[in-house]
């Protein structure tokens, strides 16, 4: 659907300058297909920069051998957020932010300002959030992947991922968002949910130190999502058959 619309994007403004950005793409001369319909594409490896500092947090009460929701944890995350002046704390699903945000809160006796941030709020609350964090108002943000992208917070000093995260793209862009600034490194620290836990978080924080990076192969655009975009384009206005051809 990206490609399609960024197919779509030349046809109506031929002349625009396309610039893809991304510090998870493991094959860009692959991606850079998506950008090859306004004409020749140049590939720009920056560099990986400094290598991050993460490790794999030793808990002091002892890991259970199931579970995900990681309680045995949450004294040793609000010590490490009182070490710091901002956190952000990920988690993989908006029901395990719920409830280490609410234990959190009970362990909070030094009243630190810690906020909630997943997709079932609502957007007005999203906002008041990251206003805050801007501001330099929260101490720690419990959060899901919507904090993932597009978060320019200098002001964190630390990202905590609690439970494996689950791939390793998405841990390098969740590091990413500790010491936004382009000569530091940032630090991050991995908590297991369970045993079964423990070597994949170490073996994520050494494949990221490494450099690795996952991702899907590209497939062959799938039939739904060209359904999808000929409708939207219909729904912009009429169109020649043949000249929609030519741009998909």
């Amino acid at each position: 659907l990206l490609a399609l619309g960024l197919a779509r994007l030349v046809a109506l403004a031929p002349s625009a300058r396309q610039i893809g950005l991304s510090a998870t793409v493991a094959a860009p001369e692959q991606m850079a297909n998506f950008l090859d319909c306004a004409g020749p594409v140049s590939v720009i490896d920056g560099g990986p920069g400094p290598l991050p500092d993460i490790s794999v947090m030793a808990v002091a009460n002892r890991l259970p051998w199931s579970g995900h929701m990681t309680l045995h944890a949450m004294a040793d995350v609000y010590e490490a957020i009182k070490c710091q002046q901002t956190t952000l704390v990920f988690v993989n699903t908006r029901a395990q932010a719920e409830v280490v945000f609410n234990h959190l809160w009970r362990l909070n006796d030094d009243g630190l300002s810690i906020a909630l941030h997943h997709g079932s709020l609502a957007v007005e609350q999203r906002r008041k959030v990251e206003a805050a964090m801007v501001r330099g108002m929260l101490r720690a943000v419990v959060c899901t992947s919507t904090l993932d992208l597009g978060v320019d917070w200098g002001a964190v000093d630390l990202v905590i991922q609690v439970g494996a995260p689950k791939g390793l793209s998405r841990l390098v862009q969740r590091i990413g968002r500790a010491n936004h600034r382009l000569d530091d490194p940032s630090r991050a620290v991995l908590i297991p949910s369970n045993r079964f836990e423990v070597l994949e978080c170490q073996a994520a924080a050494a494949a990221v130190v490494e450099g690795e990076l996952d991702g899907e192969v590209r497939r062959q655009g799938g039939l739904d999502v060209l359904a999808q975009h000929i409708l939207c384009v219909a729904c912009g206005g009429p169109f020649r058959a043949v000249d929609l051809y030519e741009e998909v």
